[in-house]
């Protein structure tokens, strides 16, 4: 079977798509930001990379910064367009399924052509944010109900996801509810004892969709005795994240470690953090369903997580095995949830034994890998019993 993969370059499509590696299919992803050189993780697929530009010309990139106005009238002539390049390769490639990661960028600019291609069955993955914000993110529903119009199965990350596609006129296959990486890998060595963790995790996503500052501003709020003893980590902190923690001189006396958003952690690294923290804090006013919502309470750290749209309570009971934040803007009522789970041992501990077992019978990546393989299979019978 040959698949053709459309998405940006992302660690959990990079994840996704390693679950295909020696089942004979043949994989073939378009690249379709064409960001950075190829991506020695998934160097077992067929990567196309290096398309947008005709000539890399010489100092283009002090051009692009320097004069952002001839940089931009320069690359009206020098940047093939996306649409040509995708028909390019369907032509090429014939794939017999394309599967196309999120929708605003992977999906809607080769629209036009792949419905030129019926013929060709399209697998859509809505991620995150993708149909819950799409109005917030610069799309019409006109142009989401096209898009579902033309996807022959779905898989999203949540339940919510497949009630806003029906409500958006999407009427083929539901393929189900996936993690966005394919599964969870459980470090079960590093999954450490209520009594034994060392640190406060935090997300540090802060931009129109993550408020982490919330979360900076609710700790500021919590009785430093209570907290005083953990280390504060964050990760994947936006500058304007870390800049309001190095100015805040309450954190003075705290022991706290800062991983960059544009630093590389690996997986493996951020599960061993999450299996020694007591408590991972995420907040936005809009997602899917987090991947590290899933792997924190697969390692055991008490999940403190935002819940637009409902998502997160598909898998949270709030204070049963884990706390829902109702409103990512109350820093008042986060810093309540903070202190009520540090302050309760025996709620983290009855948690954490829920959550891993939950974790690893219903998100085990081994398992899905199984799930995944067959769903592609089925779509391509599906479409040979359609010729």
């Amino acid at each position: 079977m040959r698949i053709l993969m459309t998405a940006i370059p992302n660690h959990h499509f990079f994840q996704w798509v390693n679950q295909l590696e020696n089942s004979g299919h043949e994989v073939c992803w378009f690249d379709i930001t064409d960001g950075g050189p190829k991506v020695e993780r998934i160097k077992w697929v067929n990567q196309i990379k290096g398309w947008k530009l005709r000539f890399d010309y010489p100092f283009r990139h002090t051009i692009k910064n320097k004069f952002p106005s001839l940089y931009r009238f320069i690359q009206k002539y020098n940047e093939r367009n996306v649409q040509e390049v995708f028909r390019k390769i369907l032509n090429e490639f014939q794939p017999d399924i394309v599967h196309c990661f999120e929708m605003k960028l992977a999906g809607l600019p080769i629209l036009p052509i792949i419905e030129q291609y019926p013929n060709i069955k399209l697998i859509y993955s809505s991620w995150g944010s993708d149909l819950y914000f799409y109005n917030q993110l610069g799309l019409t529903k006109d142009e989401v109900q096209q898009f579902l119009t033309r996807t022959d199965y779905l898989i999203t990350d949540c339940r919510r996801d497949y009630e806003i596609a029906l409500q958006n006129d999407f009427k083929n296959t539901f393929l189900g509810v996936f993690p966005g990486n394919g599964g969870i890998t459980l470090e079960k060595e590093f999954i450490k004892n209520v009594n034994e963790r060392e640190n406060i995790l935090i997300k540090g996503y802060d931009d129109e969709i993550g408020k982490a500052i919330k979360i900076i501003e609710a700790l500021e709020l919590v009785p430093v005795d209570v907290i005083k003893k953990f280390k504060i980590i964050v990760y994947s902190t936006d500058t304007v994240v870390k800049k309001r923690i190095e100015e805040s001189e309450h954190f003075n006396s705290f022991e706290i470690k800062i991983i960059d958003r544009h630093g590389f952690i690996s997986n493996a690294e951020l599960l061993k953090l999450m299996g020694n923290s007591i408590i991972h804090i995420a907040n936005s006013i809009s997602d899917g369903m987090p991947n590290v919502l899933l792997e924190a309470m697969g390692m055991g750290a008490f999940p403190i997580q935002s819940n637009p749209g409902k998502v997160a309570e598909e898998v949270l009971e709030n204070g049963i095995n884990g706390y829902l934040i109702n409103d990512p803007l109350d820093t008042t009522a986060i810093a309540k949830l903070i202190e009520s789970a540090v302050s309760n041992t025996e709620l983290r501990k009855t948690a954490q034994e829920y959550n891993t077992k939950f974790i690893a019978d219903k998100y085990n990546r081994k398992k899905l890998k199984e799930e995944i393989l067959q769903l592609y299979t089925d779509v391509l019978s599906s479409k040979n019993n359609t010729k």
